[in-house]
């Protein structure tokens, strides 16, 4: 029997893998997945959950191969806002990490099959989960190729399944959800000398356009819609990036593009039984200011040591109720920052956005200001 089962290889459950691999845990990873995706989603990585990644041996790797952002601007019509430093968030790391998720996942994998070459299991499917009261057992899947399908039995059970959990929804556990009328298209095109390694945002009577830098000489560029366009192609948001900011991204250049409508939802409870929730799986936040990967591998960190005093025969029953509330008032604060994100980038009429974008010059202008702000904006 494992010590601990997590179903889900993504990020989250890979970096929880790596850590308790550490500590001498027999784990195992459940991955749907048969490969790694190519494309780049989740990019921006806090200084907070590097300072996290440094302890599973994967900061170094990561910042050698991302693009460190050390400063943002704001714009409107030509004219600057004001300016963000983040050389004071941390003495480890002042910058938020620009690195595409498919480099995260395929450094974590690395380290994880360093630590046990077995404990990642693609092409699994997880169907169900039943909890005795002394472990736990999953339901897998029968492969597409045929056979029978299989049980497996852990000490406990980390569900890292993503937003639409299905151990979450076999345990019967609510979710607290909000929807939004915010609508975004991004994609990412070949940098052309715009903006170097800073971060920018346009704050534009249409809606914000979000741009920042990716490695390989790419940058990616968000723009906030009216409506949802899932037929939307590469053409169209480098006509709307245009429109807004005067700068054309080559429509020939683009290697991702991805139509958007954030929500946002946090689950009622965390632990069930012997299963914990993390990552997506717990709290799902707008993807609007990078907090969600990050959000879960905090999470994993502060589980970690919880499953290893449980596994020594500890008891955890005070740590996990408090691990619970901890974890999901941080949801709350993530989910809170997301909101105030989104509305910053919503389109207004020239009276307000002259009167926000003074706001905004206010805040920028004030050192004390600048330095909260810029903790806020980095999880801090």
């Amino acid at each position: 029997m494992d010590d601990v089962v997590i179903c889900g290889g993504g990020p989250v459950g890979l970096y929880l893998a790596a850590l308790l691999l550490q500590q001498g845990v027999k784990v195992r990873v459940l991955e749907q997945r048969l490969r790694r995706e190519d494309h780049s989603r989740a990019i921006g990585i806090h200084p907070p959950a590097l300072a996290a990644l440094d302890g599973v041996g994967v900061a170094r790797d990561m910042v050698d191969a991302g693009v460190p952002i050390r400063r943002g601007t704001a714009l409107s019509r030509g004219r600057t806002v004001g300016s963000m430093s983040f050389a004071t968030v941390s003495d480890r790391f002042p910058f938020i990490l620009s690195l595409p998720q498919s480099v995260t996942e395929f450094l974590l994998e690395r380290r994880v099959h360093q630590l046990d070459g077995s404990a990642l299991l693609r092409g699994t499917r997880v169907t169900d989960v039943t909890d005795d009261g002394g472990a736990v057992t999953v339901a897998v899947a029968a492969p597409e190729g045929g056979g029978a399908g299989s049980r497996i039995t852990a000490r406990l059970l980390v569900a890292a399944d993503g937003a639409r959990s299905l151990l979450r929804s076999r345990l019967g556990i609510k979710v607290l959800s909000r929807s939004y009328p915010d609508h975004y298209l991004m994609g990412d095109f070949a940098a052309d000398g715009y903006h170097g390694q800073e971060a920018v945002l346009y704050l534009e009577r249409g809606g914000i356009v979000e741009s920042f830098p990716l490695p390989g000489g790419q940058r990616r560029w968000v723009a906030r819609l009216g409506s949802p366009a899932p037929n939307a192609d590469a053409g169209e948001l480098a006509r709307l990036v245009h429109g807004r900011t005067g700068v054309r991204p080559d429509p020939d250049t683009n290697t991702m593009l991805s139509a958007f409508s954030p929500g946002s939802a946090i689950a009622a409870r965390l632990v069930a039984g012997r299963t914990v929730l993390i990552g997506d799986a717990a709290h799902e936040i707008s993807p609007i200011g990078g907090q969600g990967m990050n959000l879960g591998w905090l999470d994993a960190a502060e589980l970690a040591p919880i499953i290893c005093a449980s596994l020594a025969g500890r008891p955890v029953g005070r740590r996990l109720r408090d691990y619970e509330v901890g974890r999901r008032r941080a949801a709350g604060r993530a989910r809170w920052q997301a909101e105030v994100n989104m509305s910053l980038g919503r389109p207004l009429g020239p009276p307000f956005l002259d009167a926000r974008n003074l706001v905004l010059g206010a805040v920028a202008g004030a050192p004390a200001a600048n330095r909260l702000v810029a903790r806020r904006f980095t999880m801090q």
